[in-house]
């Protein structure tokens, strides 16, 4: 990844999207025991989710959370360089990781973006409704054309 910004300099990144069903914000170093938790719980689940099956993530063998939390260091120094922007998704209640949305420059031409998201395997039932609200929220409070966000059925 190139150190070059994929928004421009005078756009506000969003900091949030609520909905009833979740809350989405910045991913940092603060969420990582309930990142951890939230992934590691839900593997093979996530790796049946559009858009993971062919990036190798999760790992199947896990990680430390030590690595876990270099990992998000790392997403959350792309979204304060401006080169990809990590959200946390989280119930709306308690606060708990309950998922994550990537949205990245995308390797494919014809793609402006590449945007994937996953809920852990006893929310289940959420991953329809945020693939609907990010798509929304994409078209409205982005400057994205063309972000390749692999659809969901209910």
């Amino acid at each position: 990844m190139t150190d070059k910004a994929f928004v421009p300099d005078d756009f506000d990144v969003p900091a949030h999207l609520v909905t009833p069903r979740f809350r989405l914000e910045p991913l940092g170093p603060q969420h990582n025991a309930s990142d951890h938790a939230a992934w590691t719980g839900s593997i093979e689940h996530i790796r049946a989710t559009p858009g993971f099956p062919d990036h190798g993530w999760p790992p199947v063998d896990g990680m430390t959370l030590e690595a876990n939390l270099a990992d998000l260091r790392r997403h959350a120094d792309d979204f304060a360089r401006r080169r990809g922007f990590t959200y946390t998704v989280l119930d709306p209640a308690g606060g708990e990781v309950i998922g994550c949305l990537y949205i990245y420059p995308s390797p494919r031409d014809g793609h402006d973006a590449e945007v994937t998201s996953w809920v852990t395997a006893g929310r289940a039932e959420l991953d329809v409704p945020l693939y609907e609200a990010v798509t929304a929220w994409l078209s409205t409070h982005w400057p994205f054309r063309t972000p390749d966000y692999q659809p969901r059925t209910s």
